[in-house]
């Protein structure tokens, strides 16, 4: 017969307690040294930094690749040198007049060619904009600059934002939300529509018509309700209706352009000059 066991006694239940709060205390404590030794090597950073500006603020201003650096740098210890209009980092690299100028040159170019583009600029076509009413004399801007400007114009509203398209930063200056078809047709748009015609994907179709198949291309920035409509993967497979729907849509809202003269390929085209390289040029 086995003896009974003997059940944990207060003192050994106290015990143990103590030993879990000392613990928790030395955790605590580790923690806390962690923290200010973090703070410390924070403070070191800033003023580091604070010195590099002092020493450099003539690259700063002047380039805007080094600019670029240097706003990372300073993200990467939380400082933000646009933050307020007062302060070191204003009197030092005068960044706040610098963005307020630049965010109204953005403002103004985007404005002029809203009749053209419905609110939606790509970000090149924007920076050669933007060039042009700076002139060659004032001081060089990066697209990286540009998406700081734009950023602080966020925070007046109005819609306001940077959208990635096929690969490519379109600035929105119109308080418009596109839905999940128009920004397809956006991208569509955006990267060159080729689909095939004549019953590709089509299994009830033979060979033979398979293989004379009109195969049609369009320049980038433009796309028609046949390439929506024609079967993956070429096309999206969409109904006539909601291509239809989808197209006309960014009609009524300016960021499309409708061009009834091509003989080329004998439909309605769409032109979204966002995307589209002969909207760059026109804008140049």
């Amino acid at each position: 017969r086995s003896p009974m066991r003997r059940r944990p006694g207060i003192a050994g239940i106290q015990q143990r307690r103590d030993a879990s709060v000392a613990l928790r205390v030395v955790g605590e404590d580790a923690e806390r040294q962690h923290l200010e030794a973090m703070r410390a090597q924070l403070v070191r950073f800033r003023a580091s930094l604070e010195a590099f500006a002092l020493k450099h603020k003539a690259e700063i201003r002047a380039d805007p690749v080094f600019r670029a650096q240097f706003h990372k740098m300073c993200a990467n210890v939380g400082v933000d040198p646009l933050a307020s209009n007062k302060g070191f980092w204003t009197e030092l690299l005068g960044f706040g007049d610098f963005y307020y100028e630049l965010g109204v040159q953005v403002a103004e170019a985007c404005l002029a060619s809203k009749a053209q583009d419905g609110g939606l600029c790509e970000l090149t076509r924007l920076m050669s904009l933007v060039l042009a009413r700076r002139g060659r004399a004032a001081q060089p801007v990066s697209e990286d600059d540009l998406l700081r400007a734009i950023e602080r114009l966020q925070c007046l509203g109005g819609g306001w934002k940077v959208l990635t398209v096929g690969g490519k930063k379109v600035i929105r200056s119109v308080p418009v939300e596109f839905s999940p078809d128009q920004a397809e047709v956006i991208r569509v748009a955006a990267e060159g529509a080729r689909v095939v015609r004549a019953g590709d994907g089509d299994v009830s179709i033979s060979a033979e018509k398979k293989a004379t198949a009109q195969r049609v291309s369009y320049p980038v920035g433009c796309v028609s309700r046949s390439a929506l409509e024609a079967p993956p993967p070429s096309g999206m497979g969409w109904t006539r209706e909601r291509a239809r729907s989808a197209c006309e849509q960014l009609v009524k809202c300016g960021v499309a352009l409708v061009d009834d003269g091509d003989t080329k390929r004998g439909e309605r085209l769409f032109w979204l000059p966002c995307v589209s390289a002969r909207g760059r040029r026109r804008g140049e």
